[in-house]
């Protein structure tokens, strides 16, 4: 089954807005055996989309749309699918009843541009978007179906898991197609490729392998068609000591369901990180469940009164050292009473290297209440690569740590 993906906005086009619509929808789409063919953005302009809309429904078996379904003039995509399938505007009274009861669950009165959105194409049916005002149309059309999808992230997600996606998956035959990410750290790409071609090589055809680096990790992708055996163990053999996980889109995302899983706790005291570490694990759901807190400890004062780093271990050793994280990762966690700590300090830079600690210098630490591991790494000048890599680090030394003590 071939899907297109129409992103509509001309906010994506400039820039000014991240499309991660595309990377949800493909993501879904190809976990419940799609085949996504094309992602097309275009900008706010009637011939564009339809030209593009156009063009994908004769290159694919479904076509999904996301944007310009609000109530502004310039949301134009109901009017240009009304024309496009030779249909008029109606009033839904499905679409109405929610329009009705979101805008009365807000304690607004519903005016005559918001009634608008429960105009839809005569020939659409109406799935219902218990997140917003605007709807979610089907069209099928000559054994093709074209759905239409509001714009906004949240409402799409949840329209796309609750609505589409099963109704795709029982108006086509789909694929069985696997998906399954392996996380790699501690060596760079070039190198990994090399370690594992021999199991790469033997791979069948039917799975793929990529490789997806990004900030001082390799996440793996091997997507299988009609199989649901992929083999593992040859890649375990070759490069096992630089796994690091399994079905995770990132590290952070790992580190938040090994703890959860083990009932842990975490906390953090982080300097040339900034609150990165933090900042990342925390934006997850359930996050409460194992974080304690953290402490970004960007001055020497702060790592004395707060973390309980020796004045002495500061004037003899600098902040920049494995003493001083050492202490500011048993401090941490002792104060903070978790089982397990992070902790970051370095130069980040562009500025503030010297010849015995240039840019790019850092040390990181983790800890449980039996054991101290501390590694030292150089990243280079780039600030935001160091940061990123530096908790990537982090999040790689612990997840082994846990492992280790299981």
């Amino acid at each position: 089954m071939r899907v297109t993906i129409i992103n509509i906005g001309d906010e994506l086009l400039i820039g000014q807005v991240v499309n991660t619509n595309a990377s949800t929808m493909s993501r879904m789409l190809t976990a419940a055996g799609m085949d996504v063919r094309r992602t097309v953005v275009v900008g706010d302009v009637y011939q564009d989309i339809w030209n593009a809309v156009d063009e994908a429904m004769h290159e694919s078996d479904a076509v999904l749309v996301t944007g310009g379904l609000g109530p502004t003039k310039d949301d134009i995509t109901k009017k240009l699918l009304c024309e496009y399938f030779g249909s008029e505007l109606e009033e839904s009274p499905v679409a109405l009843d929610n329009v009705k009861r979101i805008f009365a669950s807000r304690g607004y009165d519903l005016t005559p541009v918001n009634r608008a959105q429960a105009l839809v194409p005569k020939c659409c049916e109406v799935l219902n978007n218990d997140l917003g005002t605007a709807p979610c149309m089907w069209f099928a059309h000559g054994g093709k179906v074209l759905v239409s999808l509001p714009g906004v992230p949240f409402e799409m997600d949840w329209l796309m898991r609750n609505r589409v996606v099963p109704k795709l998956q029982e108006t086509f035959h789909t694929d069985v197609i696997l998906t399954k990410n392996i996380l790699v750290q501690g060596i760079g790409e070039s190198f990994l490729s090399d370690l594992i071609e021999p199991w790469e090589l033997s791979l069948p055809k039917n799975i793929k392998l990529a490789y997806l680096p990004v900030a001082g990790m390799v996440k793996l992708r091997l997507t299988a068609h009609n199989t649901t055996d992929l083999p593992l163990q040859g890649l375990y053999d070759l490069a096992g000591k630089y796994i690091v996980g399994e079905d995770c889109e990132t590290l952070d995302e790992l580190v938040h369901k090994t703890l959860i899983a083990r009932g842990k706790t975490l906390t953090t005291a982080e300097s040339c990180t900034g609150g990165n570490i933090a900042r990342l694990l925390t934006a997850q759901a359930s996050a409460s469940a194992y974080f304690r807190g953290g402490v970004v400890a960007y001055s020497n004062e702060v790592k004395e009164s707060v973390l309980g780093v020796k004045h002495e271990t500061l004037a003899q050793h600098g902040a920049v050292s494995e003493e001083t994280v050492r202490e500011m990762v048993e401090g941490v966690r002792q104060r903070l009473g978790a089982d397990y700590a992070i902790a970051t300090t370095g130069i980040a830079g562009p500025g503030g290297g010297t010849p015995d600690k240039p840019v790019g210098t850092v040390w990181v630490a983790v800890c449980s209440k039996d054991k101290t591991v501390t590694q030292l790494m150089h990243y280079g000048d780039r600030r935001q690569q160091t940061i990123d890599r530096t908790t990537n680090q982090a999040y790689s030394m612990l997840i082994k740590l846990i492992c280790q003590e299981d």
